[in-house]
């Protein structure tokens, strides 16, 4: 869990302590359309084990970036969606996607 005194001084290490990991930037992706459980996570975030996804929802968790909805039903019933500091990570990603569209393109013309 990040806290006030662990955090570095250089804001791009902060923002990679959160989402440093490609699974987290995936998991952000796919709950920035809204609501999700864990299995619907599981089948969109391609190639994630159940461990790994669990870890990683976990850590967001308590990082602030998504909350977690346990429903008191049988089998249980969890939702994960993005908080408002998860949602403000839209720009992020935005241009993470365009900076990859950019280099797909740039690198088909050349090859």
């Amino acid at each position: 869990m990040v806290n006030k005194n662990n955090l570095p001084a250089c804001p791009v290490e902060t923002t990679l302590m959160l989402i440093g990991d490609k699974w987290s930037v995936l998991i952000i992706r796919d709950l920035m359309t809204g609501t999700k459980r864990f299995g619907e996570l599981k089948k969109s975030v391609s190639g994630i084990s159940q461990k790994v996804l669990t870890a990683n929802l976990r850590s967001m968790e308590e990082n602030g970036l998504i909350s977690r909805k346990v429903y008191p039903e049988v089998p249980p019933r969890v939702e994960y969606t993005l908080t408002g500091l998860g949602r403000s990570m839209q720009p992020i990603l935005d241009s993470m996607a365009e900076w990859g569209m950019n280099f797909k393109r740039s690198f088909n013309e050349n090859s």
